[in-house]
């Protein structure tokens, strides 16, 4: 029985580890479900002020394959999550059965005892069987028998309690994971529902892109015109301030390469400018539709974000310069050494040129443009760009 109770104790603990863990996994499913959810909360936002206000198509073909993107990645935490609930839920059934396997032997045992304490009931009976011994030895060994018999009847009903306990938690636990994991796949079917009408709407926006090609042709050169006009500023901004450390401006300016260092050393783990959902990502890409189209090299990455969200420094440095730009209104340059970042489409700005800035500090807040609530940012080092999510963590 010692044995046997080991190996049930060893199962149980096993089982308690696994748990802990399956509790570990729920929460970390309900963390990333509810960042997808407040990405997907975003770009619903955003489509409804584009739709709105019938801006670009295309913008609009942008969001809502965002949206698909991150509905697909809920379906897929979701599908992980079922998974998990499907083994929590075999390795319960099994506690369940290795338990009701074990009450029988306890039973048993105890009714074989009940049995015994009812035969031997009576002492005389007791005092004869033990005089009746062939050696004293043996004598001993009936008479610890029948001193032990009530205690141990005691002890193995205490035993048969602690598996009905257990067995009914486990029971419990069991129905609790089935009612969780059911929850799942109602959310799961909703979501899917949900990418079916999103891909239907992202056809439907391709459908009138095609109609109209020659007014997103218009669209795009407007476009171009404002990258070409803010990369020319950027470029302008830099070699100002790299001349100037040359000591070839009006006023020299030591680079602070100590502050270089740290911002290089800091690549992969600087924090975001602002929360939100990369909608528009670093370099040359393709327009989604016409696919032989080359849609403006992207220096930078664009961010929607909610009304009103203030963004900040992702580093200490310098307030270089701010600058009005058409499509992207004002824009904050922040100087890191020899390396740049820029803040573009901000509403307001709670810095101003020469302004020392600290990691995370307000640098302005976000505008509204086109409909468009979104950031455009950027990281420079020295004068050439760099994708921002490699810096970013």
């Amino acid at each position: 029985m010692k044995i046997y109770g080991a190996i049930i104790f060893s199962i149980a603990f096993m089982f308690c580890l696994g748990f802990r863990s399956g509790a570990q996994d729920t929460r970390v499913y309900e963390e990333k479900k509810a960042a997808l959810e407040k990405e997907i909360e975003i770009l619903d936002r955003q489509l409804t002020d584009t739709e709105s206000k019938s801006r670009s198509e295309l913008s609009r073909l942008t969001l809502v394959r965002a949206k698909i993107s991150g509905r697909k990645a809920l379906i897929s935490e979701s599908d992980r999550q079922i998974r998990r609930y499907s083994d929590d839920i075999y390795l319960t059934q099994r506690q369940i059965n290795r338990l009701n396997a074990r009450l029988d032997t306890l039973s048993a045992y105890y009714e074989k005892l009940i049995r015994n304490a009812y035969k031997n009931r009576d002492a005389r009976l007791w005092y004869m069987y033990i005089l009746a011994s062939d050696d004293l030895g043996q004598a001993f060994r009936r008479y610890s028998y029948f001193k032990n018999l009530s205690s141990e009847t005691k002890a193995q009903a205490g035993r048969i309690r602690t598996a009905k306990d257990e067995l009914e938690e486990q029971k419990s636990r069991l129905r609790t994971l089935k009612i969780e994991a059911e929850k799942v796949r109602s959310a799961r079917q909703a979501e899917l529902l949900s990418l079916q009408k999103e891909e239907s709407e992202a056809q439907e926006i391709i459908s009138g892109l095609k109609r109209n090609k020659t007014r997103y042709e218009k669209e795009l050169a407007a476009k171009k015109r404002q990258v070409e006009a803010l990369d020319k500023e950027i470029e302008k901004i830099i070699k100002a301030a790299m001349a100037a450390s040359e000591g070839k401006g009006e006023k020299p300016e030591a680079i602070d390469y100590k502050l270089s260092g740290e911002f290089s050393k800091n690549k992969g783990k600087l924090p975001w400018p602002a929360q939100g959902v990369v909608v528009d990502r670093f370099g040359q890409h393709y327009h989604p539709v016409f696919t032989n189209v080359k849609l403006p090299f992207n220096n930078g990455i664009s961010i929607a974000v909610s009304k009103g969200t203030d963004i900040r420094a992702v580093f200490d440095g310098v307030v270089k310069q701010i600058v009005v730009m058409p499509g992207y209104n004002q824009c904050v340059l922040v100087q890191h050494g020899n390396y740049f970042s820029f803040y573009c489409k901000l509403k307001t700005t709670a810095v101003k040129a020469g302004d020392k800035v600290r990691t995370g500090q307000k640098l302005g807040t976000v505008d509204t443009i086109n409909g468009e609530t979104q950031l455009h940012f950027q990281i420079w080092d020295g004068t050439k760009p760099q994708n921002p999510e490699s810096w970013l963590r």
